[in-house]
């Protein structure tokens, strides 16, 4: 049980490490002399100057923000969930809020990453591509998704 236990965590800790670095590096899409992610695009021009500005602030760059947030916060909350419910759980009991949030996280990072594969061809240029932030964040999709449904179906033993 103990085994089990400790899986779950890392599974569930590496999926909330892949969320925190996909929201916050800045490679979501990596050109010759370009990166961009969900908060700034930074160019490197050709003397060399290193030049970052704010990303665009259209509706479908802040949903996007947004979702990555809000599943950083499921994801942390569902964790903080399960070591609340592990202590003060009857034997017998099952992880389901935990796991609802867990599964909540994981469907806010996919509509994020949905809607950044649908809207970023209108924003980025035909010679970048996508960067490992965004491969990260379609990662931790399948991560927390399976970790949401073990603890759907774990039972707390004694």
């Amino acid at each position: 049980m103990l085994l089990l236990l400790l899986g779950i965590i890392f599974l569930h800790g590496a999926a909330l490490v892949l969320l925190f670095v996909s929201t916050i590096v800045s490679a979501w899409t990596v050109g010759y002399s370009s990166t961009s992610d969900l908060w700034t695009n930074c160019t490197t021009t050709a003397n060399g100057v290193y030049n970052c500005e704010t990303a665009f602030t259209g509706e479908w760059i802040q949903a996007v923000q947004a979702l990555m947030i809000l599943s950083i916060i499921f994801s942390f909350i569902s964790l903080f969930l399960f070591f609340c419910q592990l202590f003060t759980l009857q034997k017998g009991g099952r992880f389901f809020l935990t796991g609802v949030f867990q599964i909540f996280a994981s469907l806010f990072v996919m509509s994020g990453a949905i809607i950044y594969t649908v809207q970023s061809p209108e924003w980025v240029h035909e010679s970048e591509s996508y960067g490992f932030a965004y491969i990260l964040a379609w990662v931790a999709f399948p991560l927390a998704f399976i970790s949401g449904l073990i603890y759907l179906i774990l039972r707390k033993r004694e």
